[in-house]
């Protein structure tokens, strides 16, 4: 067990609490609302676990670890659509913890209209919103973005 924490360093919970503070969360029946308009829905989930649970149709698959490189509007890496900082962007994970802290994130880039889904994939499904299963082809993966394949028999 740890038995001292270092001067300034927070806990996880203080970091999740303080991405939230910066957002106006969407429930999953919101975000679905939001998609008809110019809101871009990004899946941050690894490949395995869309694979496992499934995916949203039309969502654009951006994972995690490349989510700044491809949103960054300064960037090259940047995806082509994304043309300034005015991207109403809506994140979602599997339960919604990932999710807050990436929409901070982009927030730190200077997309202020970035927020995440309250509950995550699971909410959303929860919801009965759509869903797909991964094999499905309804998503649009990013560059570097792995496909979501089936378990191997």
């Amino acid at each position: 067990m740890v038995t001292g924490r270092p001067a300034g360093a927070r806990t996880i919970e203080e970091l999740l609490a303080s991405a939230r503070a910066r957002l106006v969360r969407l429930t999953p029946q919101d975000a679905f609302r939001e998609l008809s308009g110019e809101a871009v829905l990004v899946d941050i989930r690894p490949a395995a676990q869309r694979a496992d649970e499934g995916e949203v149709p039309g969502s654009a698959i951006i994972e995690r670890n490349h989510l700044e490189w491809r949103l960054d509007p300064s960037c090259a890496a940047r995806l082509p659509w994304v043309t300034g900082y005015d991207h109403r962007v809506i994140v979602i994970c599997q339960e919604g913890y990932t999710s807050s802290l990436a929409a901070a994130a982009l927030h730190d880039l200077g997309l202020h209209r970035a927020t995440d889904v309250a509950g995550g994939f699971r909410a959303w499904e929860a919801a009965g919103l759509p869903c797909a299963s991964a094999s499905a082809g309804t998503v649009t993966l990013a560059p570097g973005a792995a496909p979501a394949l089936p378990p191997l028999s």
